[in-house]
């Protein structure tokens, strides 16, 4: 018969982060005899691990064989079937190795790599530790194309057709080793298939069981391939050697009633236990198969309100209710079922009820997970959640009990030591004698707690009128603080705003110095006579130019300069006309209807005047300007001359075309 082999392993040198190997200690543990290897790489010990197969590789911390989460799940892949990873110190919340190992009369010296790594393997063959589960009890398989099909030639159809029809054929032989496990063990599977030309372009498995149930293998051939694989859980999962008790487990049971009724059954951990539907079965063999289970904790439907028929079977096992509340779609339900796989829309149902119940539980009980102290009932502090009590409550209620339970035993093995001394005496007067003091024991511990609790009292009543005391001057010290910074806020946004408008008003009088500064010196070169003063109207527009009114004024005589004269037409030219400017000046061509509008004004439009600018202001030169008015002045006479000829003339032809017409 094959020996039970333990390996224990502890970390001697280095560590799975550092850019050097680690090395590591090796205790194999074969039926109570110990052998020690040191200093060995991690790729050593698993070529022997391949070798020896052993039942449980034990350590102290599982990050020590792995830097993180990824590298930890390539390892375990790589785990032959039946070989379990165990964390000797604990699951979540970890014991150190060498207080564990002397609680168990293993002597360990904390220096020594080896005696760690064989009080791991000794530790774990007394059923101390958690196995660590990074795998869900499903199983995926793809079968696929071993080669690409590249562009084509002539024969791309035969060639494809050769490919697509060895991936069905693989395909096949593997649904039929399913389709054999599946009626040996029952285990359920799934297949998707994606057809192809001549065959199948890859074809999925998901198998409801562990890989090393699932009798297939990787492999490939020249023309298919076949990949088998785990499913990753969401988190590490850490399950006992040994379970603490032999009580029955709580479970979450998700029930669809009718003339089918479909049952699924949870573990509180979110595991599927159970997932099957019967025809016309009777409420009584639904409430026997449930308890095969356990106790349910949570019974659910996924309606709401609950079916009658559901709620006596929830009755009978004083569960606790559950329904989601509002209506599940179809789409919701295939989604949240996907995983598990069901036969049925009953399953679906059932299944759905449950898994919607243990999602509204699951950070509730990863916060029990990490608050709950080591050793604690996890179970019973969860059942206890679920039936109202807060996570702080759950927990002191789960220590009182296991404290109650202790202390009978401990009684009773006083009692039977001092069975022998009680015969030895008269058995009724003994026990009158017992009653006596034990009451007056009891009425003078009673005594001496009434005068304690009055104590209590008095001092409670004082230390609550201090409190009153203190309550009252913090809520008048309140009160002022809130009043001052209420004050103090009005003060700020008051001053805020004032000094906003200062800021305003100085940008103001700071702007009408500077156009005062302006004006004086043009009014002191105009008095000079070193230059005629020309205000400078940015555009030919309304706008424009009632803002340089506004701003410097316009009055009769002044001289103007139209920055951009494009786009001004009579009307714009009317307002000066109408201001009385003595002359316009332009850099360029002004439109015909404004030119008219200045030359029947009488106002000059100068163009090629020389002026020297100073922002909105310019000065042009007396002498130059008197030329270009007067040499406007001659050609708006030549032009007026021209006008009255041409009226003139326009008169003759009229009295000449009158005078034919007469003589007609």
């Amino acid at each position: 018969m094959q020996k039970r082999i333990i390996y224990g392993i502890d970390i001697a040198r280095g560590s799975p982060r550092a850019r050097e190997l680690p090395r590591y200690a090796l205790a194999i543990l074969r039926d109570g005899e110990v052998s020690h290897f040191s200093m060995l790489r991690r790729q050593k010990i698993f070529n022997m691990i391949q070798r020896d197969r052993p039942e449980i590789i034990a350590v102290d911390n599982i990050f020590e064989l792995a830097a993180d989460r990824s590298e930890l799940l390539s390892l375990m892949e790589r785990l032959p079937d039946g070989v379990k990873l165990v964390q000797v110190t604990g699951g979540l919340h970890p014991e150190p190795l060498v207080r564990l190992a002397r609680k168990h009369g293993i002597s360990v010296d904390p220096e020594n790599p080896n005696d760690e790594a064989e009080a791991c393997a000794r530790l774990a063959d007394l059923g101390i530790g958690h196995e660590v589960s990074l795998f869900e009890d499903i199983t995926k398989i793809k079968v696929s194309r071993a080669r690409s099909l590249g562009r084509g030639g002539w024969s791309q159809n035969r060639y494809r057709r050769k490919v697509h029809g060895a991936v069905l054929q693989r395909s096949r032989e593997i649904e039929n080793a399913l389709k054999d496990l599946s009626r040996e063990k029952g285990i359920r599977y799934e297949a998707v298939n994606v057809k192809g030309f001549g065959g199948y372009v890859r074809s999925e498995f998901t198998v409801y069981a562990k890989r090393g149930e699932v009798p297939i293998h990787s492999m490939a051939s020249n023309d298919a391939q076949v990949s088998v694989r785990n499913v990753e859980r969401d988190k590490i999962r850490y399950v006992p050697l040994k379970p603490r008790s032999q009580r029955r487990k709580f479970t979450i049971v998700g029930l669809d009633p009718g003339t089918t009724v479909g049952i699924a059954i949870l573990s509180l951990d979110g595991d599927l236990l159970y997932l099957k539907s019967f025809r016309g079965i009777a409420p009584d063999e639904v409430v026997k198969l449930i308890a095969e289970y356990g106790k349910p904790a949570v019974i659910a439907s996924d309606v709401t309100p609950m079916p009658g028929s559901v709620e006596k079977i929830r009755r009978s096992f004083n569960a606790v209710p559950a329904s989601p509340g509002i209506e599940v779609s179809a789409e919701e339900k295939i989604a949240l079922g996907k995983t598990f796989g069901y036969s049925n829309d009953h399953e679906r149902d059932a299944l759905t009820a449950a898994l919607l119940t243990y999602r509204s539980y699951k950070n509730i009980f990863t916060r029990i997970e990490k608050k709950a102290p080591e050793n604690a009932d996890l179970e019973m502090i969860k059942l206890h959640v679920i039936r109202g009590d807060s996570i702080e409550a759950a927990i002191e209620k789960v220590r009182a009990a296991s404290e109650a339970r202790e202390k009978p035993a401990t009684r009773a093995r006083a009692g039977r030591s001092e069975k022998p001394e009680e015969r030895a005496i008269d058995e009724p007067l003994q026990r009158m004698r017992e009653i006596v003091q034990r009451q007056g024991e009891q009425i003078q511990n009673l005594q001496e707690y009434v005068e304690e609790l009055k104590q209590a009292l008095i001092a409670k009543d004082r230390k609550i009128s201090k409190l009153e005391s203190r309550l009252k001057n913090f809520k008048k010290e309140a009160y002022s603080e809130v009043r001052k910074s209420k004050e103090l806020q009005i003060r700020d946004s008051t001053i805020e705003s004032l000094k906003k408008e200062l800021s305003t008003k100085n940008k103001t009088v700071k702007e009408l110095r500077r156009r005062s500064n302006k004006l004086r010196k043009i009014q002191k070169m105009e008095v000079r006579g070193e230059g005629t003063p020309v205000k400078v109207i940015a555009a030919f527009t309304k706008e424009s130019i009632a803002e340089t009114n506004e701003k410097y004024g316009l009055k009769a005589g002044d001289v103007v300069f139209l920055e951009n004269p494009s786009g001004g037409g009579a009307a714009t030219a009317q307002i000066l006309v109408e201001a009385r400017v003595r002359a316009v000046i332009i850099p360029e061509d002004i439109s015909h209807a404004a030119e008219e509008t200045f030359f029947k004004g009488d106002v000059p439009v100068l163009r090629d005047v020389q002026l020297e600018r100073a922002e909105d202001f310019a000065m042009a030169e007396p002498e130059a300007l008197k030329v270009a008015i007067a040499a406007w002045e001659k050609e708006a006479e030549v032009k007026r001359h021209k006008a009255k000829e041409d009226k003139l003339e326009s008169l003759f032809e009229e009295y000449r075309s009158e005078r034919r017409r007469g003589l007609a």
